[in-house]
C-alpha cells in the first residue's frame, strides 16, 4: 500500500469510530449529528451544508445497518 493509503485509511477510521461512539451515545439525534458535523469540521473536511448533512446522513445509516 502506498503511505496516502495508510493516512487516508487512519483518518477514515478514526472519524468512523467517532462517528460510532456518537452515535450510539445517549443523546438526542440532534446534539449527535451537530457533535458529528464539528468532528468532520475539526479533521479538516470542509463541505457545504448540504453536501455535509448528506455525509452525516450516510454515516449514520451504515452504523444503523452494522449494529
Amino acid at each position: 500500500m502506498k503511505p496516502l493509503h495508510i493516512i487516508c485509511a487512519v483518518i477514515g477510521g478514526a472519524i468512523a469510530g467517532a462517528a460510532v461512539g456518537l452515535l450510539l451515545a445517549p443523546e438526542k439525534g440532534s446534539n449527535t449529528r451537530n457533535r458529528i458535523i464539528k468532528i468532520l469540521k475539526e479533521k479538516g473536511i470542509s463541505l457545504k451544508k448540504s453536501q455535509m448533512e448528506e455525509l452525516v446522513d450516510e454515516i449514520e445509516d451504515q452504523i444503523e445497518q452494522h449494529i
